[in-house]
């Protein structure tokens, strides 16, 4: 699924329906959206709030809509995933979150630029994907050695800080920041 359009008719869907919603998007996604990938993406994940129940049931009748239109979307194409996220993000991320899409119904914000950066960090170290996410962010070094700290405490495994440096030095290479 491509982002934009997606949710530019999902935000029709909504005001069809009366419904609105706002909410915080991260992940790909968001990146779809503010322009930094040009890539389909497999869902839209919502840190905050909790979907209502109406806006949960009416992202499940989109998608089947959307698949009788030969458009392939899953069912929890809009989920909150990544709800537990917002528990660790450093503090304060609330008040830098920046509006990524305005439409009738739907109001879509993202992470500031450090936490998502850190999001998607966390999501290359934990499960080995988002390099490309990664690289298109193009962080500084800077950037990168800002968000080692907090990457370096988001799991228990002793193996874990280590395994941080060593992936945010990979990628640091990528970009070319000689490391």
């Amino acid at each position: 699924m491509l982002p934009r359009p997606t949710i530019e008719a999902f935000d029709r869907h909504l005001h069809r329906l009366s419904l609105r919603f706002e909410g915080v998007v991260i992940g790909g996604s968001a990146l779809g959206l503010m322009g930094v990938i040009q890539r389909a993406t497999r869902d839209f994940d919502i840190l905050v709030p909790e979907l209502p129940p109406a806006i949960a049931s009416a992202a499940l009748n989109f998608a089947k809509a959307q698949r009788q239109a030969g458009v392939e979307l899953l069912d929890d194409w809009l989920n909150n995933g990544p709800m537990q996220l917002g528990d660790v993000l450093p503090a304060g991320w609330r008040e830098r979150v920046l509006c990524i899409f305005e439409g009738q119904a739907l109001v879509l914000s993202t992470l500031g630029r450090s936490d998502l950066l850190k999001s998607k960090l966390f999501a290359l170290c934990d499960r080995g994907t988002d390099l490309l996410d990664c690289i298109a962010l193009a962080p500084t070094a800077e950037e990168l050695a800002e968000c080692v700290p907090w990457l370096e405490v988001q799991d228990g495994n002793e193996l874990w800080p280590e395994h941080v440096r060593a992936t945010v030095a990979e990628l640091s290479r990528r970009l070319g920041h000689g490391v």
